[in-house]
């Protein structure tokens, strides 16, 4: 997995998976899911993404099975 942040355009790109996107779906105007073939989930996009996300405070927990 892998979260960028473009401070430039405000724009927060959060990978789950590296593979081919072959479709871009826009859920609303400012974000955007990348698919792959099979139609999974490889990456989200968020634009504005300060005024949608508190992108300065990032926490990531892994929970033991």
């Amino acid at each position: 997995m892998k979260i960028q942040y473009f401070k430039d355009t405000d724009t927060l790109y959060i990978e789950f998976r590296p593979g081919d996107i072959v479709e871009t779906r826009e859920l609303d105007e400012d974000t955007l899911l990348d698919l792959d073939a099979r139609g999974q989930v490889c990456a989200i996009t968020l634009e504005h993404a300060k005024e949608r996300a508190d992108i300065d405070h990032l926490h990531f927990e892994q929970i033991p099975a």
